[in-house]
C-alpha cells in the first residue's frame, strides 16, 4: 500500500499571538507513521483549466536562476566546518531507516505536492484563512484562480500549489479543504513575480507578506525542490531537491530559511535551510544505482539538497499526481519500477554528501 511520511504539528508563536500551526505547514509524526493514499481523482474532477502538468516539459524551473533551488554551487564552494559530522549523523539515520524498512522515502500521493497550472482566464474564488487574522494573507487569497475540482494532497497537511504563469503568480496552501461555504485553508502564502522570486517567503513576496508565510516549516516555497512528473518523464531534474528529516535543530535556521519546527538539541542535527550536495569529485557513473536514484543523485551533485521540513523519516518531495487522474509512480512501468522508495534509495550515495557552509541565525 502506498504511504507518504508527514510532519507533526507544533505550536508556533507568531506576531503578537501564539497560534497553532504545523510550523506554518510543517511538522510530522515520528518515524513509521503513515497514512494510506486515497483513490486518485478522475480527470473529470479537473474542472476548467487545470493542467495535468506542473509546467511545459521544457520550461525553466520555478523561481529565480540564482535562488537556492536553481543555483549550482561551484565545485570548490566552501563546506561547513562540521560537514563530516553532520553527514555522518544523517547517514546513520538513513541506515537505521533502511534496517527498519520504513525509509528513506519519496512523498507522492499522500504528502507530496499537487501543483496545478491554471490559465489566464481561470475564474477566481476567495479562500478563507482559518487562522489568527492576517489581513495581507487574506487579501492575497481574496481572488485565487482555484478550480472547483481542485484537490489538496490526501494527507493531513492538505497541500496544494496553484501556479498561474500568465500572471507569474503562485499560491500555496496548508490544510486546504472545500467546505459548504467555500474554500478554507489553515495557512500558506502567495507570491507575485514567482519566476524571479528567491523561492522563499520574504517581504517582497506579496504586499504585506511576512517571513512566517508559507506551507512549509521553513518558509521555503512549497514548490521549491519538488520532483515533478514532467521532469521524471524527461529523465532529468534541473534543480535542487527538497528534503525533510527527523532530527531538525531547534531554534536555529540556515539562511535563506525564515523559521523552523525543529526540536532537536543534538549536535549532529541539521537546521532547516541547510544546503547539502554530493561530492562533485564522486564519479556517479561508476556506481550501481536505480534509474530514479541516479536521476536524483545527478541533481543532488549539481544543485544540491535543501532541508526544508521535519518528517518522520528522511523524505524527498515529489509531485502529487492526483490531478492527473493516474499514478505514474507505481506499477511495473512506473517511476518506482514496482519497488518501494526505501528500496530504490538504497543505492543513493548518502555517505558522499557534503554540507555547504551555512549562514546560521537564531530563529526570529
Amino acid at each position: 500500500m502506498a504511504r507518504d511520511h508527514h510532519k507533526r504539528i507544533r505550536l508556533l508563536a507568531i506576531a503578537s499571538g501564539c497560534v497553532a500551526l504545523a510550523g506554518c505547514g510543517a511538522g510530522a509524526p515520528r518515524a513509521g507513521h503513515s497514512e494510506p493514499s486515497r483513490p486518485l481523482a478522475s480527470t473529470a474532477a479537473a474542472e476548467h483549466s487545470i493542467s495535468a502538468q506542473s509546467r511545459p516539459p521544457d520550461a525553466q524551473p520555478f523561481f529565480a536562476a540564482g535562488s537556492i533551488w536553481n543555483r549550482a554551487p561551484a565545485p570548490d564552494a566552501p563546506l561547513d566546518p562540521r560537514s563530516a559530522e553532520l553527514v555522518a549523523a544523517l547517514d546513520g539515520q538513513v541506515t537505521r531507516e533502511q534496517e527498519r524498512g520504513n525509509g528513506p522515502w519519496i512523498n507522492t500521493t499522500s504528502y507530496g505536492v499537487p501543483i496545478l497550472t491554471v490559465s489566464a482566464d481561470q475564474p477566481t474564488v476567495a479562500v478563507q484563512l482559518d487562522h489568527a487574522p492576517d489581513a495581507a494573507l487574506s487579501s492575497a487569497w481574496s481572488a485565487v484562480p482555484l478550480p472547483s475540482g481542485a484537490r489538496a494532497s490526501a494527507g493531513t497537511d492538505g497541500y496544494l500549489v496553484v501556479w498561474q504563469p500568465s500572471r507569474d503568480r503562485m499560491w500555496e496552501f496548508w490544510r486546504l479543504a472545500r467546505q459548504s461555504d467555500g474554500w478554507h485553508a489553515s495557512w500558506g502564502g502567495a507570491m507575485r513575480h514567482a519566476a524571479t522570486s528567491p523561492g522563499v517567503f520574504t517581504a517582497d513576496a506579496w504586499p504585506g507578506a511576512k517571513p512566517w508565510w508559507g506551507a512549509t516549516a521553513s518558509s521555503l516555497a512549497l514548490a521549491g525542490g519538488v520532483m515533478t512528473i514532467d521532469e521524471l518523464r524527461r529523465g532529468r531534474i534541473d534543480h535542487a531537491l527538497a528534503i525533510a528529516v527527523p532530527d531538525v535543530r531547534a531554534n536555529v535556521i540556515a539562511a535563506p530559511a525564515q523559521r523552523t519546527d525543529g526540536t532537536s538539541r543534538d549536535a549532529g542535527a541539521l537546521p532547516e535551510g541547510a544546503h547539502l550536495r554530493i561530492d562533485p569529485r564522486l564519479n556517479l557513473a561508476s556506481l550501481e544505482m536505480t534509474p530514479l536514484a541516479r536521476m536524483m543523485a545527478e541533481a543532488a551533485q549539481r544543485y544540491g539538497i535543501v532541508v526544508r521540513d521535519f518528517a518522520g523519516v528522511v523524505a524527498f518531495a515529489g509531485q502529487d499526481p492526483t490531478p492527473t487522474g493516474g499514478d505514474p509512480y507505481r506499477g511495473p512501468s512506473g517511476f518506482f519500477a514496482g519497488q518501494q522508495p526505501s528500496q530504490l534509495l538504497r543505492s543513493f550515495p548518502w555517505a558522499h554528501l557534503q554540507v555547504l557552509k551555512m549562514d546560521l541565525r537564531p530563529e526570529p
